[in-house]
């Protein structure tokens, strides 16, 4: 069910010190807010200047001038958020972001031991990202959405608000008599997720107007059944070894033989095949039953090869 503001820092109950990632928008202009406000000289921010747009430099004057005004003490970090070819816009940002959280967090000079991170994605961003998971056909764990708590490098990430609808926040700063920055660039519909908070959450809303705390729902037992998947794989894992014994994964079902698969090279490599790139190394598997059979097959960044009664992956 949508909470308010009030009841989701009801609770939430990170560890202390805490730092709130704070671009200067609504949402997490409400967090940093908040936390400030539940846990006084416990709370510091982080600003990212992407560099990506003109407006950047004033977003960061706004965020240290409102930082000023709270007693907040701010870490800005300047990246490079420029995507990779073939990296989206979307991904490159994000990777930067917890690229910085992490040297914050490692650095010396950092005013607080930062350990645990609070970030404002809220129930319109939850339901945009199942949105989006569908509309790439992704499996369980994109459906599965965005955990409420995670850990990254050492760092424990919190999002207190998903529960909590964007048009709550905005209400909860007007009150206040609080401003905030609107990115000109997420009003941009030619990126996915932006048409999607344009064009079908009003629809949804209007149609659907408890879809965010269904779509949560849907989200929740996605993640799950994800969690009941990857606890077969462990205990598929220690049966086959590592690298995997064919003759062993060869007597597994195919559905469990995809789910071992994806977990070995997730968990042990760092890398996702595509669903093509699965559905190959299956039909490969399946057809090894001689000495002389040859599996080398380019899967995620590398490549998983036969070595005698064993696949193995490499990354060349």
């Amino acid at each position: 069910m949508s909470k308010t503001l009030a009841q989701a820092m009801g609770g939430f109950e990170p560890g202390l010190p805490l730092a709130v990632a704070y671009s200067g928008g609504a949402d997490s202009t409400a967090l940093l807010l908040a936390c400030a406000e539940k846990w006084p000289g416990q709370v510091s921010a982080i600003h990212i200047h992407h560099g990506l747009q003109a407006a950047a430099d004033a977003f960061e004057q706004h965020c240290r001038a409102f930082c000023a005004r709270l007693g907040v003490p701010l870490q800005v970090r300047r990246v490079d958020a420029h995507p990779a070819p073939g990296q989206s816009p979307e991904e490159a940002a994000r990777r930067a972001r917890y690229e910085a959280f992490r040297d914050i967090a490692l650095s010396d000079t950092a005013p607080h031991a930062i350990k645990n991170i609070a970030v404002a994605q809220q129930a319109d961003d939850q339901a945009e990202t199942l949105l989006l998971a569908l509309s790439r056909g992704a499996g369980l764990p994109g459906l599965s959405a965005m955990p409420a708590q995670w850990t990254r490098d050492g760092i424990r990430y919190y999002r207190p608000l998903l529960d909590v609808p964007g048009a709550e926040l905005r209400r909860w700063l007007r009150e206040r008599g609080e401003t905030w920055i609107e990115d000109p660039t997420n009003a941009d519909q030619q990126f996915t997720r932006n048409r999607i908070r344009a064009r079908l959450l009003p629809a949804l809303d209007e149609a659907f107007p408890q879809f965010r705390d269904t779509f949560a729902r849907s989200a929740a037992h996605a993640a799950e059944a994800q969690r009941l998947l990857n606890e077969v794989a462990v205990d598929d894992l220690v049966q086959l070894g590592q690298p995997l014994q064919i003759a062993l994964l060869q007597r597994l079902s195919r559905a469990r033989q995809a789910n071992v698969l994806r977990h070995w090279l997730r968990s042990a490599h760092g890398t996702v095949p595509s669903a093509a790139q699965l559905n190959e190394l299956l039909d490969q598997i399946a057809a090894c039953t001689t000495r002389g059979h040859r599996i080398r097959l380019k899967v995620g960044s590398g490549f998983v090869e036969r070595q005698g009664a064993v696949l193995a992956w490499y990354n060349p």
